[in-house]
């Protein structure tokens, strides 16, 4: 079985409060992007799955991949779950706000519980997703959603931004999560609705779609800050951190032509938005 799994990026991201267990609640708009990973899955007669990494580099032990990960999770439940050989080549960078990693683990699910007819309804896989992570949930879902709680409570909504050009810029600059949760001040928000704004064309987004964690990490890394300026000066009608970076985006009619050129060594992908939501080939 190969599968393709997909990135996202945030439209807007509010940090609202803090919780008793030390996650935070937030509210966000999951949009999937068009931008894959390849994951091949064969059986195997080995008593331990196999992962086998190709294409940008992955840091860490690829046992701790969260395609492993995935299996082990089901293992738990479903002792006579085979071991997989599993080939993952990254076309999505890691550490870069486009939860690629998320995706991976989902999409893992998802396969192992259709290529051994586990029959797991779509419910009890999203219980699964959010054990290895608070984005995973969303790739099972893998169509435009308002995220809250951690991330995991998510409501589809009506939002198309097909035949809008998107472009990804990733600066290779890793920033911790937990560093950037530390700068933020939750408060719930003013003004209209993250739902209300997206309903609008992304031309009038502006100063309205707020990703919080901008603010923090736009001030310590003035680089990242710079190509949000240059996106916007290249044509985007909007341009925005993703997650809590250090991807930002620029959304477009028509292809962007940069006005100054970008590092060789930053990651720039361009590419279409349609009505995506995944695919999968065996």
């Amino acid at each position: 079985m190969v599968i393709f799994p997909n990135c996202k990026i945030n439209l807007g991201l509010r940090i609202l409060r803090k919780r008793a267990d030390g996650y935070h609640d937030l509210e966000t708009v999951f949009y999937p992007v068009p931008l894959t990973d390849i994951l091949e899955i064969l059986p195997s007669t080995e008593p331990l799955p196999e992962c086998t990494l190709s294409g940008i580099p992955v840091p860490g032990d690829p046992a701790q991949n969260l395609c492993v990960k995935a299996w082990q999770l089901l293992k738990k439940d479903f002792p006579a779950l085979p071991a997989v050989r599993c080939w993952l080549h990254k076309v999505v960078p890691t550490g870069a706000g486009l939860g690629g990693g998320s995706a991976d683990g989902a999409f893992m699910l998802k396969a192992l519980n259709d290529l051994f007819r586990l029959s797991l309804p779509k419910e009890e896989l999203m219980n699964y997703a959010l054990s290895l992570g608070s984005d995973c949930p969303f790739f099972l879902l893998n169509q435009p959603a308002l995220a809250s709680g951690r991330g995991e409570a998510l409501r589809p909504l009506s939002l198309d931004l097909s035949g809008y050009h998107i472009t990804l810029v990733f600066p290779g600059i890793p920033i911790s999560t937990a560093w950037a949760f530390q700068q933020i001040k939750p408060q719930e928000p003013e003004g209209d609705t993250l739902e209300s704004i997206v309903t609008s064309p992304p031309s009038t987004w502006g100063q309205c779609l707020i990703n919080d964690f901008e603010a923090p990490v736009f001030a310590h890394y003035p680089e990242i800050a710079a190509i949000r300026d240059t996106l916007y000066e290249s044509g985007a009608e909007f341009a925005a951190l993703s997650g809590s970076g250090s991807t930002v985006f620029g959304l477009s009619r028509q292809p962007l032509v940069f006005t100054r050129p970008f590092p060789a060594s930053y990651f720039v992908k361009q590419a279409v938005m349609s009505g995506f939501s995944g695919t999968t080939e065996k």
